[in-house]
């Protein structure tokens, strides 16, 4: 799904000539017209929609697709539930499942291979961002053959890619409905991003009822990231009124409702909750585009293969004071949909406030408070390619995040 939206004032409050079949054209319109892009899946929401998988494969054309997934997702059953409703759709899917977190570029060369001796057709991502980039990796190889770095970057990928459809485990990575995949270069120790509106997926299908079987450092560090997404969307140069009011929307729900699931684990309002959190946020970046925190935990998460929006929730709050001092009138909404009331305070200071209320929110849900509680050391700035030097400090000892599995 695309559209294209504009927005202009008429003068004197009357007809605006500018759009009349006797106006200039489309070159009179421009200079104070602003085009927007909007491109997301066809979305399937809500509780028990996972159901839908194998009519949303049969749509698609499937008849034997390809289920990507990771072994904590069979543990928790949803492979085995996601099978058996494509079995009863009538079709033959085919399991691959040797993924692992921040998808490595022989994991997703492997599936590929995998992929084409099975003879599938339609991909299928179930899983957590790391599930969903590792199904379009392969879907970019299916259709352009080649080695999944070579993509690297802005529309790299020139052929068709099978349709897909993506079911999300977690709250927060928006990969469901992105533009975006993200690999890591084992020789490098980096991360490399993807980005074509071919991956876009054909439909997005979220349960909300997956994210109750997500363990709580990766709640935590899902909603974060989903909370970056939201932020930097914001306060993108790329923004529109459509990503805006998603964006906004998110911040809302995320703020209102992670603690609650990281308390709760089975508080199904607040699922459901950040279920459309992630979803509005991922709609809003995949148009809008990220920023610094994004670009920067992308290289600290390659180099020490640490969850992504972990290391989000560390960096947002110093980016957010860094940015303000720019644009600190683009920070005041956010601070409101934050629950901050910043009527009548000078913006700079609702921005710091905004910081604040971030990193409190990062506390509440463990989050360690810097980068050298996950590893990072001073000589990793000047040599970040460079394999680490020293085991870093992830994962977390057993205990020291509140589980929900």
């Amino acid at each position: 799904m695309s559209l294209m939206v504009g927005t202009t004032v008429a003068h004197d409050g009357g007809p605006d000539a500018r759009w009349s079949p006797a106006g200039r054209g489309a070159e009179a319109v421009q200079p104070s017209v602003r085009l927007a892009k909007f491109h997301v899946p066809e979305i399937v929401f809500g509780p028990g929609s996972l159901a839908e998988i194998g009519h949303c494969a049969l749509r698609l054309g499937g008849r034997r697709p390809f289920l990507v997934t990771d072994p904590g997702l069979i543990e928790a059953g949803w492979a085995d539930e996601a099978i058996g409703h494509l079995r009863r759709a009538g079709l033959r899917p085919v399991l691959w499942h040797d993924v692992t977190p921040n998808p490595k570029d022989h994991e997703v060369e492997a599936g590929f291979r995998r992929y084409a001796e099975s003879g599938a057709d339609v991909i299928i991502g179930l899983g957590g961002g790391s599930c969903i980039d590792a199904a379009k990796g392969v879907a970019i190889l299916s259709g352009n053959g080649g080695r999944i770095l070579d993509y690297e970057g802005v529309d790299q990928v020139t052929r068709p890619i099978p349709p897909t459809v993506m079911v999300p485990s977690t709250s927060g990575t928006g990969a469901d409905v992105s533009q975006f995949a993200v690999v890591t270069d084992t020789a490098e120790h980096i991360k490399i991003t993807i980005v074509s509106r071919t991956l876009v997926p054909e439909i997005s299908l979220v349960d909300p009822r997956l994210l109750t079987t997500m363990p709580g450092w990766l709640n935590a560090a899902t909603g974060l990231d989903a909370l970056t997404h939201a932020i930097e969307a914001f306060v993108s140069r790329a923004h529109n009124p459509l990503t805006d009011d998603h964006a906004l929307h998110a911040v809302r729900l995320i703020v209102a409702n992670l603690t609650r699931t990281q308390a709760r684990p089975d508080d199904f309002d607040a699922r459901l909750a950040m279920a459309q959190a992630s979803l509005e946020a991922g709609m809003a970046f995949t148009n809008a585009i990220l920023g610094a925190t994004h670009a920067m935990s992308h290289q600290v998460g390659g180099l020490l293969d640490a969850p992504h929006g972990l290391v989000n929730g560390v960096l947002l709050p110093h980016v957010i004071r860094w940015n303000a001092q720019a644009w600190p009138e683009r920070f005041v909404p956010l601070a409101e949909a934050a629950g901050i009331e910043a009527e009548g305070m000078p913006p700079y200071e609702a921005a710091l406030l905004l910081a604040e209320r971030i990193r409190t929110l990062a506390d509440d849900v463990g989050v360690p408070k810097g980068l050298t509680s996950l590893g990072v050391v001073e000589g990793d700035v000047p040599g970040s390619r460079a394999p680490p030097s020293r085991t870093p400090a992830w994962p977390p000892t057993p205990g020291s995040w509140t589980s929900t599995m």
